[in-house]
C-alpha cells in the first residue's frame, strides 16, 4: 500500500512539474515573440509601407509667392479722447503738458501684382486709414498710395514708388477643384511671411460678410473660396495660391466663435480681383454691370413648385422694368444656368460671373424655360441703367467735413488777438464731430494754410488724401489741434 502511494506522490510531483515549465516555456516564448515584434520596423508590424514619392510638395510654390507678400500697416486719426489741447497756462504754472497718446494701428497682408509697385489687398485692411505702410519681405518699408478701393468686394488697390519688385503671377480661380492643395500667405498676428497649407473645401460660398443695402446703392458680391489653411486676423489681404505659386485668391475672411481660426477660412476668387484690379486703374471706379432681375437658389422643394424637372441653375424671381434681363427677353419662371460658358447653380456663382464685365458688354445666357433650354443675348447696364462709365465720385468736402461755418467778425479776431479765422457754427456727422472738434471753434489754419473763408477750405482739401492738421482757437482762448484722415 506505501508503495502505491509513494508512486502516487511522485507521478503528481512530476505532472505538476512539467506543466509548470510547459507554461513557463509558453511565456518565454511570448515575451520572445513580443520583443522581437517591438524590435521589428513599424512597416513590418502588419501595416503596409507607405512611399513619399508622390508626396505634394509645397516648396517650390512657397518660394514663388512668399517674397511677393507684404506686411500692410495702417495708422488711424485720433479719436476725440486722444485729442491734444494746448493750454497756455500750463506752463505759466509750471504744469507739463500731457503725453500725447499714440495713433491707433492695425496690421494686415497685401499681396504684390506688378514689379512696379502695384498691391492689391482688403477694402476692410485699409478703409479710414490716414497713413498705410508696406513692408516687403524684405525689410525694406514705403508709404502706400491708395488707388482705389471697392466696399463691394472688399478689394482695394496700393501703389508704391518702387520697381524691379518680386510680383506674383495670376491664377485661373475657375480652374480651382474642391480638394486641390492650396498655400495661405500671410503675416498672421504680425508674424511675417507665415505659410499654411489646406485644401478647397468649396467654391461659391456666401456667408454674409459685406454690407448690403440696396436702397442706398449698396451691393455686396460673396462668392469665396473656402479653404482650411490656417487663416488667422493679420492674413487679410494676403494670397491664396496653388501648387504652382499662382494666385488664385485674396485671403478675406474666417469663421471663427473665437476671433481666431477653427478650420474655416474664405478667398475672393482671383479672376474677379483681376477685374477690380483692372477698372481701379484705368477709372478709379468699379465698372459694375447688372442684370436688372432678381434671383433665388434653386432646391428641391422650389423646383417641385415650380414643375422644373432639374435642378439646375438660378431661378429668376423678379424681372425689373427696362433692365437688361426685360429686354433680353427674361421673364420671371426662367432658370439661369450658364453665364457665357461658365456654369452657376447658385446665386453667389452667378453674381461672381456677372461681375466680371462692365456695362456695354454683351453676353450669352443660357436658361431653362419650361423644361426646354433657350440661349437669350443681354447687354449689360450700370446701376444708373444705361452702358455709359461711372466716374469716380468727386467728395465734397464741406459735406465730408459734416459742419457749417460764418465769418470771424474784426472784434473777435482782436479779442482773440488771431489775424484769420472760420468759425464752427453747427456740427452734423462727420470729419470734423469725429475728430472732436466742438461748435464755436475757429479754425484758423489747414495743414499750415491760413484759414480765412470756406473757399480757403476747400482749396486746401480738395484732392487731398491722407491726414488732416487743424489748428484753432476756443472763444475762451484755449488753442486746440486737432487731426484726422480723407
Amino acid at each position: 500500500m506505501k508503495k502505491i502511494i509513494g508512486a502516487f506522490v511522485i507521478a503528481s510531483i512530476g505532472g505538476i512539474t512539467a506543466l509548470g515549465l510547459n507554461r513557463l516555456f509558453e511565456q518565454k516564448s511570448n515575451l520572445q515573440t513580443s520583443q522581437i515584434a517591438y524590435q521589428l520596423p513599424a512597416k513590418y508590424v502588419n501595416m503596409p509601407s507607405v512611399s513619399t514619392e508622390n508626396a505634394v510638395d509645397f516648396t517650390t510654390a512657397a518660394e514663388m509667392s512668399v517674397h511677393s507678400v507684404v506686411n500692410v500697416k495702417t495708422t488711424y486719426p485720433l479719436q476725440t479722447q486722444n485729442q491734444y489741447l494746448y493750454d497756455p497756462f500750463r506752463d505759466f504754472f509750471g504744469q507739463r503738458e500731457p503725453k500725447q497718446q499714440e495713433a491707433p494701428m492695425a496690421t494686415g497682408s497685401g499681396v504684390i501684382i506688378s514689379q512696379d509697385g502695384y498691391v492689391v489687398t482688403n477694402n476692410h485692411v485699409v478703409d479710414g486709414a490716414e497713413k498705410v505702410e508696406i513692408t516687403l519681405n524684405d525689410k525694406r518699408s514705403y508709404t502706400a498710395e491708395v488707388i482705389g478701393k471697392d466696399p463691394t468686394t472688399d478689394l482695394a488697390l496700393l501703389k508704391i514708388k518702387e520697381t524691379d519688385l518680386p510680383f506674383i503671377n495670376y491664377g485661373n480661380s475657375d480652374n480651382v477643384k474642391v480638394g486641390e492643395w492650396v498655400l495661405a500667405v500671410g503675416n498672421p498676428f504680425n508674424l511675417n511671411s507665415t505659410v499654411t497649407a489646406g485644401i478647397i473645401s468649396a467654391k461659391g460660398r456666401n456667408i454674409g460678410l459685406l454690407e448690403r443695402d440696396v436702397t442706398r446703392g449698396q451691393f455686396s458680391i460673396e462668392s469665396y473660396l473656402q479653404t482650411d489653411a490656417a487663416v488667422n486676423p493679420g492674413n487679410s489681404g494676403g494670397a491664396l495660391v496653388n501648387t504652382k505659386g499662382e494666385l488664385v485668391g485674396i485671403n478675406s475672411a474666417i469663421a471663427s466663435n473665437t476671433g481666431s481660426y477653427t478650420g474655416y477660412s474664405f478667398a475672393i476668387p482671383v479672376n474677379l480681383a483681376r477685374k477690380v484690379v483692372a477698372d481701379l486703374l484705368e477709372f478709379g471706379e468699379v465698372q459694375r454691370a447688372f442684370l436688372g432681375i432678381s434671383i433665388k437658389d434653386l432646391d428641391g422643394k422650389l423646383a417641385k413648385e415650380k414643375s422644373v424637372n432639374e435642378i439646375k441653375g438660378v431661378y429668376v424671381n423678379g424681372v425689373s422694368s427696362g433692365g437688361s434681363g426685360e429686354e433680353a427677353g427674361i421673364i420671371e419662371g426662367d432658370v439661369i444656368t450658364k453665364i457665357g460658358d461658365a456654369a452657376v447653380n447658385n446665386v453667389p456663382e452667378l453674381q461672381e460671373q456677372v461681375s466680371r464685365y462692365r456695362p456695354g458688354n454683351k453676353i450669352n445666357i443660357t436658361l431653362n424655360r419650361n423644361n426646354q433650354e433657350k440661349i437669350v443675348a443681354v447687354v449689360l447696364k450700370n446701376k444708373n441703367g444705361n452702358t455709359d462709365i461711372v466716374e469716380k465720385p468727386k467728395i465734397e468736402v464741406v459735406s465730408t467735413l459734416g459742419a457749417t461755418f460764418e465769418a470771424v467778425s474784426a472784434e473777435d479776431l482782436k479779442k482773440l488777438n488771431i489775424e484769420n479765422g472760420l468759425r464752427v457754427t453747427k456740427l452734423n456727422a462727420g470729419k470734423l464731430a469725429s475728430a472732436g472738434i466742438k461748435e464755436g471753434f475757429i479754425i484758423t489754419s489747414v495743414d499750415k494754410k491760413k484759414i480765412s473763408s470756406i473757399e480757403d477750405v476747400k482749396a486746401t482739401l480738395e484732392n487731398k488724401k491722407g491726414g488732416v492738421l487743424i489748428e484753432g482757437v476756443y472763444s475762451n482762448g484755449m488753442r486746440a489741434y486737432y487731426g484726422f484722415g480723407m
